[in-house]
């Protein structure tokens, strides 16, 4: 029996997000890259075109994640707590996330693809930069609106993030500014 055929008789040919009969196709939850049983699910193209382009998202569609939260396949465990969890300005979607379980594995793969989607300050060899962590300078910066020189070397510790991924503030002899991440070096 193919894989398709597989996950057709797992689903009962329905979409194993909101039961729709029609226009059924393999999707592959990330990080996997290829359809297998374990690492996909049955989708409608409603719902396979408002994960691929969440901008297009009718939130109201997402209610039937109410139902389908509870399946016992993981795949689809994955992409209901990912779906809720992108809709969580939504009261219904923060309270199902609330009542959701997923065991540690499950819940490690469903917060690996929401991680693909958020951008996060990085320093100059790619680590991604936490709030706390102590950087260093790796190139002269001047400061903006002042004659102030950042000098390479300078280590900024206890550093901050800003709503914008590329920056990161932090204390540089004593005044608070913000440093381009990209400029740093995790200690």
């Amino acid at each position: 029996m193919s894989t398709e055929a597989t996950l057709l008789e797992r689903c009962e040919s329905k979409c194993e997000l909101c039961a729709a009969q029609s226009s059924l196709s393999p999707f592959v939850v990330a990080p996997h890259t290829q359809i297998t049983v374990d690492h996909a699910v049955m989708l409608c193209d409603t719902c396979k075109g408002q994960i691929e382009e969440p901008e297009t998202v009718d939130v109201n569609h997402w209610r039937c994640l109410n139902d389908s939260m509870w399946s016992q396949v993981q795949p689809v465990q994955v992409l209901a707590w990912r779906q809720l969890k992108r809709l969580s300005a939504e009261s219904w979607a923060q309270d199902l996330l609330e009542m959701m379980y997923l065991d540690e594995e499950t819940q490690k793969w469903a917060e690996i693809g929401l991680d693909d989607d958020a951008e996060k300050p990085r320093d100059v060899n790619g680590v991604e930069l936490k709030k706390g962590d102590d950087v260093t300078v790796i190139k002269d910066l001047p400061v903006k609106g002042s004659s102030m020189v950042i000098k390479q070397g300078t280590v900024v510790r206890g550093i901050s993030l800003s709503d914008d991924p590329k920056h990161v503030s932090g204390k540089v002899n004593g005044q608070s500014m913000f440093i381009i991440a990209e400029y740093c070096r995790k200690k």
